[in-house]
């Protein structure tokens, strides 16, 4: 029997994939599926694709996607949220990303670090902070912060970001199974029935 697998790309700082990570972890406890995670340098990615960066963004597409559409899936996915852009938004994303990466228990810390982001504006690039959220996640925080800062882990996160920008990926977070892009957290549906029936070409 073929493994099911949920390639994951995303950003560390992402609010969608905040909003969306218990239901990708539902959909993965149920359908037997494997998440692999793949944090990647939000910036690059999406200049490659040829998104406009926020500052060029008009205030009315700010205003419907980070402001009313955030709000509302928050209410749906019954999350949390700051109702303001975090503080160290634009801060890097290497460290934590790192983190993520060079631990097994990727699904608990990855899900902690972007809800510290955007539940209690924690600034995501503070080793400090971060190891207070890898402490909270009963990791070895100092082990993990050492292991995230190794020229392995941030190999495989210069790869994921190459990886993602060579496979199209335009935003966070971005899911993939078989082959098929799935972007937005609103796409899991979608994902989840691609497991078990893949969509015609």
């Amino acid at each position: 029997m073929t493994e099911k697998i949920i390639e994951y790309f995303y950003s560390a700082h992402s609010a969608f994939a905040y909003l969306g990570a218990p239901t990708l972890a539902r959909i993965a406890r149920q359908t037997g599926a494997q998440v692999i995670h793949r944090p990647f340098d939000f910036l690059p990615v999406v200049q490659a694709a040829g998104a406009q960066g926020f500052k060029d963004r008009s205030a009315a597409h700010l205003a419907y996607f980070f402001g009313r559409e955030l709000r509302r899936w928050a209410q749906w996915r019954d999350l949390e949220i700051l109702d303001y852009r975090p503080t160290h938004h634009d801060n890097s994303l290497a460290l934590a990303s790192g983190m993520i990466l060079g631990t097994p228990e990727k699904e608990a810390l990855s899900f902690a670090i972007l809800q510290a982001h955007w539940r209690f504006d924690a600034d995501i690039a503070d080793p400090a902070a971060l190891k207070t959220i890898a402490h909270d996640c009963e990791l070895d925080a100092d082990t993990l912060l050492r292991s995230a800062q190794s020229a392995e882990i941030q190999a495989q996160f210069a790869a994921n970001t190459e990886e993602a920008i060579a496979r199209g990926v335009f935003g966070s977070p971005t899911y993939f199974v078989d082959g098929d892009m799935f972007y937005g957290q609103d796409r899991l549906d979608m994902v989840e029935r691609a497991l078990t029936k893949p969509f015609a070409p």
